[in-house]
C-alpha cells in the first residue's frame, strides 16, 4: 500500500510492503521524501512502538540519494511486527518540512491474521493440587544478618585503610571546586569553534556536532533539563514547556531551526553553506547571551554609603 502527498516541491510517501500479516511475522514500512536541494525535511521519530499493538523491531538510518533532476531522495525502513490478531489503523505519518508538519498519508491499514484454529472445548486441569512449600523464615533472617554483617565489616576495613593512608601520606581533604557559570563556559567554547572554523575544512558534520553539544550542555546546566541521549524534539519540548515565559518566541524559533538543521546535517547528510554555518553560530551566541542569569544589583548599606561620602 503506497500513499504520497505533494507539499510544494516535496513529495512524501509512506508504504507498507504488505497489508496482510500473519501474527508474529514481520514486514517493512518504507518512508520516503523527495524534495528540492534547498528544502529541509525531518523524518518522524518513533521509539519501540509504531502504534499500540504494532512493535518496531528494527529501523534503518535515513539515507540520501541525489536524483538526475537535481532533487534529493531520503529513505528509511521500519521493520514492524504484531502479536495481536486485529485490523490496525495506522494514523497519518508526520514529516517536518521547512519547519511545518506535513502528513505523508491519510492513514494506512494492516490486517494481522491468526492462522491457527483454537479448540476452546478442551479443558486443561492439574493432576494434583499445587503444593505450597513452607517459608523458612530462620534461613532468610540468617542470610540477611550475614549480608548486613559483611557490609559493616567491609565498610570498617575501607574506613581504616583510608584513615591509615591519609595519616601516612599526609593527605588532606580537598574542598570541592566551584563550577564556572554555564554561560561563561558556553561562550568560551563557542569562541573556540568560531576561531577554528572547521566547516571551512570540509568538516561540516563535526562542526554541527560541536555546536549542538555546547548548547545541550548549556541548556542542561542553565535550565536543569536532561539533554544528552535524547532527541532534539524532546529537548525542545521540555525547554518550551518549562521555560515558556522566560524564552521569547523568536529566540526559541532560532534555537529550534538550529537543532533541526544540525539533525539534517548529522543524520541525513545535508550540506549547509558557509553563510548558514556562520548564521547558526551567531544564533547560538545570541541564545546564550539572552538567557544568561543576570545577578541583581546590591544596594549599599548605610556604612558603605558613609564610606563613599568620606572618600
Amino acid at each position: 500500500m503506497n500513499v504520497g502527498v505533494l507539499f510544494f516541491a516535496a513529495v512524501l510517501s509512506a508504504q507498507l510492503d504488505t497489508v496482510t500479516l500473519m501474527i508474529g511475522d514481520q514486514t517493512d514500512l518504507h518512508l520516503s521524501a523527495t524534495l528540492e536541494a534547498n528544502e529541509q525535511v525531518i523524518f518522524p521519530q518513533y521509539d519501540k512502538m509504531l502504534i499500540e499493538g504494532i512493535e518496531i523491531v528494527d529501523k534503518t538510518l535515513v539515507d540520501t540519494a541525489k536524483l538526475k533532476d537535481g532533487r534529493v531522495q531520503l529513505n528509511q525502513y521500519l521493520t514492524i511486527t504484531s502479536f495481536k490478531d486485529s485490523l490496525f489503523y495506522i494514523p497519518p505519518v508526520p514529516f517536518l518540512v521547512d519547519g511545518d508538519t506535513v502528513f505523508a498519508s491519510e492513514g494506512l491499514s494492516l490486517n494481522v491474521v491468526q492462522p491457527f484454529e483454537l479448540d476452546s472445548t478442551e479443558l486443561i486441569a492439574d493432576i494434583k493440587p499445587i503444593y505450597k512449600a513452607p517459608i523458612w523464615w530462620w534461613g532468610i533472617i540468617r542470610w540477611v544478618l550475614l549480608a548486613i554483617g559483611l557490609g559493616l565489616l567491609g565498610w570498617l576495613v575501607y574506613y581504616l585503610i583510608n584513615r591509615y593512608r591519609r595519616k601516612t601520606l599526609g593527605i588532606t581533604e580537598i574542598a570541592p571546586v566551584e563550577l564556572r557559570p554555564a554561560d561563561e563556559v558556553a561562550l568560551e567554547k563557542l569562541d573556540i569553534i568560531k576561531q577554528e572554523k572547521i566547516w571551512q575544512k570540509g568538516q561540516n558534520k563535526e562542526y554541527h556536532t560541536q555546536l549542538t553539544d555546547v548548547l545541550r550542555e548549556y541548556i542542561q546546566r542553565r535550565f536543569n533539563i536532561v539533554t544528552f541521549e535524547r532527541t532534539s524534539d524532546e529537548v525542545l519540548n521540555d525547554l518550551r514547556s518549562n521555560q515558556r515565559d522566560e524564552i521569547e518566541q523568536p529566540l526559541f524559533q532560532k534555537l529550534k531551526t538550529l537543532f533541526q538543521t544540525s539533525d539534517l546535517v548529522k543524520f541525513a547528510k545535508w550540506q549547509t553553506t558557509p553563510a548558514e554555518n556562520e548564521g547558526l553560530l551567531s544564533d547560538a551566541y545570541q541564545f546564550v547571551k539572552d538567557t544568561t542569569i543576570v545577578a541583581p544589583e546590591v544596594e549599599p548599606n548605610d556604612e558603605q554609603k558613609e564610606e563613599e561620602e568620606v572618600l
